[in-house]
């Protein structure tokens, strides 16, 4: 199962995930590795704009988040967040990231006929993704596409979870009984306003 989780689709199975992506009001980018990647995405996001990273190990992986949050040359809504108080600042906290200009993340497993999900454990993530974001953009290792949702979902619980609970234990300091848990989800069938979500086909292993 391993294996399963962590082979990178065929051509053929890319191709066929674009067509449907593109199909669904998605737009979509294939490229061979990494640093293209990066540029494309960058390549989407305007200057000086407000962007929010999601906690993703692709988008890390690939060197984006270190420019958007580091380079001077965006909002970092990561960093803004970092020095608030969220005893005091909650409200103002949940506000500043639920609705970015630009929203920055993976998903968790694509289907071949257009679909893709993300879960989370708190939901932080989610409003952005959804609606709250001006632009979503996801950076997608190929090897997360599956054939249907419920090859999806089976991802998700199989491989995902249990990956993700050890980074955030690591990542947290938290003790070796926790475990994540994929409380909530969202399914994107379609996006209904044309060129608001993005998706990136990384041709290469990245990411959970």
């Amino acid at each position: 199962m391993e294996n399963k989780w962590n082979e990178l689709a065929s051509d053929a199975s890319v191709e066929r995930a674009a067509a449907a992506l593109a199909a669904n009001g998605f737009e979509v980018a294939i490229v061979e590795n990494a640093a293209a990647a990066k540029a494309k995405a960058l390549e989407w996001i305007p200057a000086g704009a407000e962007v929010f990273t999601m906690v993703s190990a692709t988008v890390d992986s690939i060197g984006l988040s270190a420019t958007l949050n580091g380079s001077g040359g965006y909002a970092s809504v990561r960093a803004s967040l970092g020095a608030m108080n969220g005893a005091t600042q909650g409200r103002e906290m949940r506000k500043l990231g639920a609705a970015p200009d630009v929203s920055v993340g993976s998903v968790h497993a694509l289907t071949e006929d257009g679909k893709f999900l993300v879960a989370s454990l708190t939901g932080s993530q989610l409003p952005a993704y959804a609606y709250g974001a001006g632009t979503a953009i996801f950076v997608v290792s190929t090897k997360k596409i599956v054939k249907n949702l419920d090859e999806a979902w089976n991802r998700l619980v199989e491989h995902v979870v249990p990956r993700e609970s050890v980074r955030a234990r690591k990542a947290y300091g938290l003790p070796e009984s926790f475990s994540t848990y994929p409380s909530k989800v969202l399914i994107f069938n379609r996006e209904i306003q044309p060129g608001r979500v993005k998706v990136i086909l990384l041709k290469e292993d990245a990411g959970f």
